[in-house]
């Protein structure tokens, strides 16, 4: 989006940001795939990034740039106008899906977080968001809600000729 200078636009939220659902980990490892998990309440990068972004700088210093899979986002503005700045937001098809990275100013920390889908249900957002947060996790952003979900999941049979799932017992 660009303005009659051709310079780009600058979006403002229309409504102060909210409190994000976040799980950050306690630890700022680079030896850790994820630093922690999101759970955003939409897909409109307007509304829902400011809040983030506050409670990133929170803890980390000043963010200076999100970069954001393309496809995550129901628009993509390059510029959004919180906290009395400018954030700059990247958005490329080479980002994993599900995954934001907050870049900071100070020491050049960079933050990535697992992005929970918005519709998930609150026990599989929990769960994916503590996964993400925690140092050892070595599933990558977009399969860990697909690896909590199935690690929940009922296992309601057994494998074709288990003898356990024909009546029959295993030898001792």
């Amino acid at each position: 989006m660009f303005d009659t200078t051709g310079r780009k636009t600058i979006i403002y939220p229309p409504s102060p940001p909210s409190t994000p659902r976040l799980r950050l980990g306690s630890s700022m490892s680079r030896h850790t795939l994820l630093d922690g998990g999101w759970w955003p309440r939409s897909v409109d990068p307007v509304a829902e990034l400011p809040g983030l972004v506050l409670a990133i700088e929170h803890l980390h210093g000043p963010v200076t740039q999100l970069v954001l899979h393309a496809d995550d986002w129901d628009g993509r503005p390059h510029r959004i106008g919180m906290a009395g700045r400018v954030l700059r937001l990247a958005y490329f098809t080479s980002q994993p899906a599900g995954l934001v990275t907050a870049l900071c100013g100070r020491n050049g920390n960079q933050v990535d977080l697992l992005i929970v889908p918005p519709g998930t249900d609150h026990d599989t957002a929990d769960a994916a968001m503590a996964l993400a947060a925690t140092a050892d996790n070595r599933v990558h952003a977009q399969h860990i809600v697909n690896t909590v979900r199935a690690r929940d999941s009922p296992q309601t049979t057994r494998a074709e000729g288990d003898p356990e799932s024909e009546g029959g017992r295993l030898a001792s």
